[in-house]
């Protein structure tokens, strides 16, 4: 037992963007707020390992909201207590206007080994469109020192956004690979309704955001990238040999997390969910039949910066059985461009009946969104990755019942 991936959550920012929806509110620099808070989280990822439940864990990703926004002493005091427990990958997240040197040199020193740069595009009115505070420059100036330090880089880019088009989205593209980053990651725009661009698009589905451009751009997304050695692997990520995040996989792949922090969420088995309730006992004994826990955290950023420890939060949880668990193995399974395997589909096959599982795969081979591997598992299609909700639709819809909910 023990999770084998840890998250941790910052929900502060210099300013809200347009288009996010995440945990995170706009802080003032330097608000004491900010360093309780990491405190707090320091002390959360110090009693998880006492506990026994980072025994496992191989990566981590503190992630946001803006973590580098923290200012280097808080952010590398926070990346120290997490880097113990995460000696395959630790993963930070940054924005361009406070990725400094001395924020960079506070990361090395505290055992960062990558950083992920929310870059969303290097058109000046794209970004102001988006509610970002940076500008181009400032953003690929952020990537090449990265670089320079001897992290592994990735960067963010958003497409079917206000203002962008075919040859601005290309200029993105070819900037950011001109700074010799190992990953990119492609998001076409969400629309969120409580957000400022959900409010103002609130009418209607905008021309720029139209599925046919979304699918447009990914796919140019796709060829520009290949032709510059990064392959994708995962529905929205690319990455030059070698340079896949470990912690990215581990999402789709079932490896069991914790998540920590405000709007974090977490995915135990039930037995390690059994040795948090032991430093939670607020939390609701497992129903018989549990095979997974999903775990979300709602306290909010001041009781969570003034928790004394895991036990003090409040959580909404999700309790799934082993057939509902299997399902979700499918569907998380088919965001990745290599799919499942063949101990996959056998361990469905089991648990949920090898004439439901086979009928699906069937379906999703018919509707042209997988194919069979050669070692027997199952892939993405092209159709499948551009139409991925259909596709994760069909493996979900072979969970039985509905998942059992709680909050504590």
């Amino acid at each position: 037992m023990g999770v084998g991936a840890l998250y941790v959550h910052v929900p502060f920012c210099r300013s809200k963007c347009a288009y996010c929806d995440f945990s995170s509110w706009a802080t003032r620099a330097g608000d004491p707020l900010m360093g309780a808070y990491a405190a707090s989280a320091a002390r959360m990822v110090s009693q998880a390992g006492s506990m026994g439940l980072l025994r496992g864990c191989r990566t981590g990703y503190l992630g946001g909201g803006t973590p580098t926004y923290l200012g280097a002493d808080v952010l590398g005091g926070l990346v120290a207590a997490m880097a113990p427990h995460c000696p395959s990958e630790l993963t930070v997240e940054a924005n361009p206007d406070s990725l400094t040197d001395d924020v960079l040199d506070a990361l090395l020193g505290a055992g960062a080994t990558r950083v992920s740069v929310g870059v969303q595009s290097t058109n000046a009115a794209e970004l102001a469109a988006l509610g970002r505070v940076h500008g181009p420059a400032q953003a690929l100036d952020a990537l090449s020192r990265g670089v320079a330090a001897g992290l592994d880089v990735s960067c963010d880019l958003m497409c079917a956004t206000p203002l962008q088009t075919d040859e601005s989205w290309e200029r993105s593209l070819a900037d950011v690979l001109s700074c010799g980053i190992g990953h990119v990651s492609v998001y076409p725009l969400q629309i969120e309704d409580d957000t400022a661009l959900g409010r103002r698009y609130a009418d209607g589905d905008p021309a720029f955001n139209a599925e046919d451009v979304q699918a447009a751009r990914m796919e140019a997304a796709e060829r520009a990238l290949g032709a510059a050695g990064l392959a994708r692997y995962e529905v929205a990520s690319y990455a030059r040999p070698g340079k896949a995040c470990a912690h990215n996989r581990a999402y789709w792949t079932g490896v069991p997390y914790l998540g920590i922090g405000t709007g974090a969420s977490g995915m135990l088995c039930a037995g390690d969910y059994a040795i948090l309730r032991t430093a939670a006992p607020r939390l609701p004994k497992a129903p018989d039949g549990t095979w997974r826990v999903r775990l979300t955290v709602t306290s909010g950023r001041r009781a969570f910066a003034e928790a004394a420890g895991m036990g003090d939060l409040s959580y909404d949880l999700e309790f799934l059985t082993e057939q509902q668990a299997a399902a979700e193995d499918l569907m998380l399974g088919m965001r990745l461009a290599k799919g499942v395997g063949e101990g996959l589909l056998a361990h469905a096959r089991r648990a949920l009946g090898a004439q439901a599982v086979d009928a699906a795969v069937a379906e999703a081979r018919r509707e042209g969104l997988a194919q069979e591997r050669p070692d027997g598992g199952l892939a993405p299609t092209r159709r499948g990755w551009l139409l991925g909700n259909e596709l994760y639709g069909i493996m979900w819809d072979l969970a039985p019942g509905t998942v059992l909910e709680a909050s504590a």
